[in-house]
């Protein structure tokens, strides 16, 4: 099909900062879209007479309408950042548009900065909560952040204080690239800053005293919010060995109880995926609250018992069984798994540790027990107290 579509970026300055090849884009333009502030600087003589404001909720589904048509879609600077253009292009083929992308939100803002953007952490927040930073913070963090508006910068410090981060430097950046810049300063403790723009980008350089997450498998137990039924940290680091988390990749946590090994496996990479299955209500919100607060809130939470669920579940690539694993679920998981699909079952009791023995001798894979002992004080002295020792079968299908 034709090129009909223009992805236009444009900056604080309206049409005057574009490039010719943009502004002869827009201007052959039937229909243009944007938001409310992208269509102000376009109003007046000159420019298409049509012009329509994206929907809320935000839907593609008005530009498609129109295919055929010549159409402009504006957004701000580089479209393909948290920008129209990544949700249009996944939909059209590749001759049936063309993008004209301004400086982005993120140069513009290392340009004022001086820093180089290779060494900073970028993330768009405006429509995300702010524990999507937390896996990040650590004293000595340059990071570039988006947000709604510009309350949001006050809610961003006071979080931060919360985090223990409270010395952390903002820089607020307003209205970048155009007239009305602007660019102020202030520390988390204490924030104070007011008027702040909707259009607004912060600037931060971490410090304070925080715990700070490490990214080695097995984060201490303290991080979770829990009531007992969760897999230790040394055992939650051999289980995450186990399954071998890649970029892109689906889990399965069957029994999730507080969310630990969901939450770890989307911590190893962006571009990762878990569902959690937890019987218990109270167990299930309590895995959402830690998904939420520890950055992993795609977490995707299912209530209910595994083996009523897994029939509709998408495939995963890996799986992990963290207590209670009975031969009806294990035999409907081998049934309906595909060939590929890591699965590491744990157990504590002797019935099921019985159950992955059984399997592993008829299905293969590694068995390996697990014993662990811990100082603890023995009177005056010290001693080595033993936890229940855990099996773990690991298997691909």
């Amino acid at each position: 099909m034709a090129e009909w579509l223009s992805i236009i970026g444009l900056g604080e300055d309206g049409p005057d900062g574009l490039s010719k090849a943009s502004r002869e884009a827009l201007a052959a333009a039937e229909v243009v879209f944007g938001g409310p502030r992208h269509l102000a600087l376009i109003a007046g003589p000159g420019w298409p007479a049509e012009q329509r404001e994206w929907p809320v909720p935000f839907s593609t589904a008005p530009v498609l309408a129109l295919r055929g048509r010549r159409v402009a879609v504006l957004a701000s600077g580089d479209p393909f950042w948290h920008g129209a253009g990544g949700s249009l292009a996944a939909v059209l083929e590749r001759g049936e548009w063309r993008a004209y992308p301004a400086p982005s939100v993120l140069s513009l803002a290392a340009a004022r900065m001086g820093w180089r953007l290779e060494e900073v952490l970028s993330l768009g927040l405006h429509a995300a909560p702010f524990g999507r930073l937390r896996p990040h913070l650590v004293p000595g963090l340059r990071a570039i952040v988006t947000l709604r508006d510009g309350a949001a910068v006050a809610d961003l410090a006071g979080w931060l204080r919360a985090e223990g981060f409270g010395e952390t430097v903002l820089t607020v950046l307003e209205r970048l690239g155009g007239a009305a810049e602007q660019v102020r300063e202030a520390q988390a403790e204490g924030f104070s800053l007011t008027g702040i723009d909707p259009l607004v980008t912060v600037a931060l350089r971490v410090a304070g005293t925080g715990a700070v997450l490490p990214k080695a498998s097995g984060l201490p137990d303290g991080f979770f919010a829990h009531d007992g039924q969760i897999t230790k940290r040394p055992i939650r680091a051999l289980a995450l060995s186990a399954l071998a988390p890649r970029p892109g990749e689906l889990l399965w946590d069957l029994g999730a109880g507080s969310g630990s090994i969901g939450i770890e496996w989307l911590l190893a990479h962006p571009s990762t995926h878990a569902i959690g299955v937890e019987a218990d209500p109270t167990r299930a919100a309590r895995a959402r609250a830690n998904a939420l607060r520890l950055g992993a809130d795609r977490l995707d939470l299912r209530e209910g018992r595994a083996l009523d669920l897994i029939a509709d579940l998408p495939d995963p690539q890996a799986i992990f069984l963290g207590g209670g694993a009975e031969p009806a679920l294990l035999g409907a998981l081998w049934d309906r798994l595909p060939q590929g699909v890591r699965l590491v079952a744990h157990a504590v009791t002797l019935e099921t540790e019985g159950l992955l023995a059984d399997a592993h001798a008829r299905l293969g894979g590694s068995l390996l027990r697990i014993e662990l002992s811990e100082a603890a004080p023995l009177g005056r002295k010290r001693g080595w107290r033993a936890s229940y020792p855990v099996v773990q079968w690991s298997v691909t299908r």
